[in-house]
């Protein structure tokens, strides 16, 4: 697949990455416009960056609080070995679980958990992770504030 080549990316490319992360909801034209390159240059450069898969995807930037998830934290997860992309799927598809990382050091996975309060938290953290034959130990480190730096 094409896609899966490295792309270079020059300062058009990062100003209209920079462009699109802070308001994905621009139009091509303002985008353009900002970056001073045509619509037409900045449509294709746009495309480009999808087709490379750069651009994954469009979304919202939620404040969790005010959409009623009032309980977050960061749960570590230690995993037998060899059985990461079996359970990366099931991570995923848990609703509270917003995002999932593969890491190094004393523990295997990190994920940020969003819930609508704290026993909603702690039925996720029980139930759903630590009772998976795969996980041998996971640590939650409760999130007091949330600052979004994008």
């Amino acid at each position: 697949m094409a896609a899966e080549a490295e792309l270079k990316l020059d300062d058009v490319d990062h100003a209209i990455l920079a462009e699109l992360t802070s308001d994905g909801r621009q139009s091509v034209t303002t985008v353009a416009q900002k970056v001073h390159v045509s619509r037409a240059h900045a449509y294709s450069r746009i495309a480009k960056l999808q087709d490379a898969g750069v651009i994954t995807r469009y979304t919202a930037v939620i404040d969790p609080v005010k959409a009623g998830l009032k309980a977050s934290a960061y749960v570590t997860l230690k995993l037998r070995q060899h059985c990461w992309r079996e359970l990366r799927d099931h991570l995923a598809s848990i609703p509270e679980v917003h995002h999932v990382g593969l890491v190094g050091g004393n523990f295997d996975v990190i994920l940020l958990v969003r819930a609508k309060d704290n026993l909603d938290l702690r039925r996720v953290v029980f139930e759903q992770l630590q009772s998976l034959p795969t996980v041998l130990d996971t640590q939650t480190l409760l999130i007091f504030e949330d600052t979004d730096t994008r």
